[in-house]
């Protein structure tokens, strides 16, 4: 199938009866295909090692982490290009380095909290909004009856 396709645009004689006859169609439907590939495949990708990349520049003293082997524990030292976490409660420290941390799970409870309380907030103003709406109502026949 593949070697019809490409004698076929390559220019053979039986190329004048297939739309693919043209070099400048195949080499559009090669890029075609290049634009789909990048946009369902590479740029989400790279979207994805950006995310990673923030998340390990943004590891603090404190945070408790898990790495990509499993192991959890709680940062006690940053440095460049590593950190030193303590693994239990016999405090053993290891020492990892920063491209090997796989969730801050600190950073993700506190990414928790900030949409619940934001979801809390606007329910509470869509609550406020509705009992307003009433009360101004309310107080339009109160006035009218005075």
């Amino acid at each position: 199938m593949f070697y019809t396709f490409f004698t076929l645009a390559a220019g053979d004689t039986a190329a004048t009866k297939s739309p693919f006859g043209n070099p400048v169609i195949l080499i559009a439907v090669f890029g075609v295909m290049f634009v789909v590939m990048y946009f369902t495949s590479i740029r989400p990708q790279k979207k994805r090692q950006q995310e990673e990349q923030k998340l390990r520049d943004s590891v603090q003293i404190g945070d408790d982490i898990t790495t990509i082997g499993g192991i959890t524990g709680k940062i006690v030292t940053v440095r460049e290009d590593s950190v030193v976490i303590v693994t239990s409660a016999d405090k053993t420290k290891m020492e990892f380095k920063r491209w090997a941390i796989q969730t801050n799970d600190t950073a993700n409870a506190r990414a928790a909290e900030e949409k619940a309380a934001l979801e809390a907030a606007k329910a509470q103003e869509k609550e406020e909004k509705k009992t307003g709406s009433r009360r101004t109502k309310k107080s339009d026949i109160d006035d009218t009856k005075k």
